[in-house]
């Protein structure tokens, strides 16, 4: 279907959302539409972020908005689904566009697996109605389904498209880029020179892949590394739960910027634990680059002044490697809380792999050194 019928029909003028690989034609033509504009299309840090703000719309306009994600951000809006949106509540009318990673059937990586299980069981718990998008569903199909979901959502209630691989198509194209020079995955060959037999906890996304594969290359072990392969915006967190409990070994967090800005509490919580054998280490190309390059507001924003004001004992920006090298260094060596911003370009080699093992793999391998 093509992405300009379906947003013809939702018959909507508001759209935020957290980027999806499965929802790319739908991400970029609403960039190329509207780009980045607060009266009609923002991308926001996590999918119940989204959710509040398009309640807020709906209160100032009495408009229906859109929230769009991947599907493993209905975790992140059970919260205001179940405590602001739902009709016993506010009553707020809510259209919902849900990426079908790991549907079942369709082979997909093992973080999409379970979720894409539960997806279409998790929105019958939650009372909304959902229609599934495929690529030969026809625009009758779509208006008749719409005309019932907008009684439905007269009633403040809310409703949801789940959309599969390739249903949406958009023939336009959009390109990503920034100003910055590094690559990210010679960023990370930088950091495990440096970080040699420590422990290193990566984010979700290429980053991991990268690390995974420069292992390989380096013909190095994979227990020092655990790669969190989903649970964006949790690396931090789970490298903090290692750290309080491993005082003797040195903990480096491979982060990015979208998945630091998803859960940005947990900077506040590690500048109070202060831990001190953590370097935060976050790679900030200001886009959601795994699932298409679409921007985030790194870009705007300098994590080094947050992780000063959430009590980082040291924290520095760098933009070449140069600098970068020196900051590692320092870190190896320092006994203290660390942040490092590294200013990095969108992009990634074509023909990147993925892990030849699997996550519990990885896992134990993991756990056995690191014990």
């Amino acid at each position: 279907m093509n992405v300009k019928d379906f947003i013809r029909v939702l018959d909507s003028d508001f759209f935020i959302g957290v980027p999806d690989s499965q929802l790319k034609a739908l991400c970029n033509y609403l960039m190329s539409e509207y780009g980045i504009d607060r009266k009609h299309h923002l991308i926001a840090a996590n999918e119940g972020n989204c959710t509040a703000i398009a309640a807020g719309y709906h209160l100032a306009t009495e408009k229906t908005p859109v929230v769009y994600m991947q599907n493993s951000g209905e975790g992140n809006v059970i919260n205001p689904v179940t405590s602001l949106l739902n009709d016993k509540v506010y009553a707020i009318p809510c259209i919902f566009v849900i990426g079908w990673r790991g549907e079942p059937g369709i082979h997909d990586e093992p973080q999409h697996i379970f979720q894409g299980e539960v997806t279409l069981k998790l929105l019958e718990d939650l009372d909304i109605k959902y229609f599934i998008i495929s690529d030969n569903t026809t625009i009758d199909e779509l208006e008749k389904i719409m005309s019932e979901y907008k009684k439905i959502l007269s009633k403040g209630k809310q409703v949801a498209f789940v959309v599969r691989k390739n249903a949406l198509k958009f023939e336009g194209k959009i390109v990503y880029q920034n100003d910055n020079k590094m690559n990210r995955e010679d960023i990370i060959k930088h950091i495990v020179a440096v970080s040699k037999e420590d422990v290193i906890v990566s984010t979700t996304g290429k980053a991991s892949r990268e690390l995974f594969e420069i292992r390989e290359s380096n013909n190095e072990p994979h227990s020092y590394d655990f790669l969190t392969v989903g649970s964006m915006g949790h690396s931090s967190s789970i490298a903090l739960g290692i750290a309080t409990m491993k005082d003797d070994k040195k903990i480096w967090i491979i982060d990015g910027d979208g998945s630091a800005l998803m859960h940005m509490g947990s900077m506040a919580l590690l500048g109070s634990v202060s831990p001190n054998n953590i370097v935060h280490i976050i790679i900030n190309n200001s886009a959601h680059e795994t699932v298409g390059g679409q921007p985030t507001v790194a870009k705007d924003i300098d994590f080094v002044k947050i992780a000063d004001g959430c009590g980082y004992s040291n924290a520095i920006k760098v933009s070449d490697f140069d600098s970068l090298d020196k900051a590692l260094c320092e870190a190896k060596v320092q006994n203290e809380l660390s942040l490092i911003e590294v200013k990095c370009a969108i992009g990634a080699r074509e023909d990147l792999g993925r892990p030849t093992t699997t996550a519990r793999e990885n896992k134990e391998c993991f756990m056995k050194n690191l014990n």
